[in-house]
């Protein structure tokens, strides 16, 4: 895989995941918890945004982010998307330890241990994934600012 095809797969998801927020968007008022759908729609959306953002970076702005930091960052927007299916099934289970504020708006009292325990395990790998996607992008646009200023320093 080259840093070309993995960014143009960030971007793909990022566009898919925009595209099931979307459709999602018609889901909150089927639920028993529409507030929790609601949040489930935005997840999609707004990460999706992220990851299209992410991609056009990597794509299109000057970076020494070596193809191991982008997979990491194909490997977040894997992450990303059980992340935010994990909220959309919450809409029916009502899980409230991972979002206690929303939950709590919600009216979601918990949900069986096996449902809380899913949307945990999608939650921490994804949110972890993509801050250290976002932290390798800004060594790797870091690098080749201070690359490019000791090259032009006279």
């Amino acid at each position: 895989m080259t840093i070309q095809t993995d960014g143009k797969q960030i971007l793909l998801h990022g566009l898919a995941l925009i595209l099931a927020g979307l459709v999602f968007g018609f889901a909150p008022p089927l639920t028993p918890y529409p507030r929790l759908a609601l949040g489930a729609h935005i997840q999609f959306v707004t990460n999706g945004m992220l990851l299209v953002l992410l991609a056009l970076v990597v794509l299109k702005v000057p970076h020494r982010a070596g193809p191991k930091s982008v997979r990491v960052m194909v490997v977040s927007a894997w992450l990303t998307w059980f992340m935010a299916l994990s909220e959309a099934t919450n809409a029916w289970w009502g899980a409230n330890q991972i979002l206690p504020i929303a939950a709590k708006q919600a009216g979601a009292a918990g949900a069986a241990a096996w449902q809380e325990a899913v949307v945990k395990l999608c939650h921490l790998p994804a949110a972890l994934g993509l801050i250290l996607s976002v932290t390798l992008l800004i060594i790797g646009i870091a690098k080749h600012r201070a690359a490019t200023e000791s090259e032009s320093a006279p």
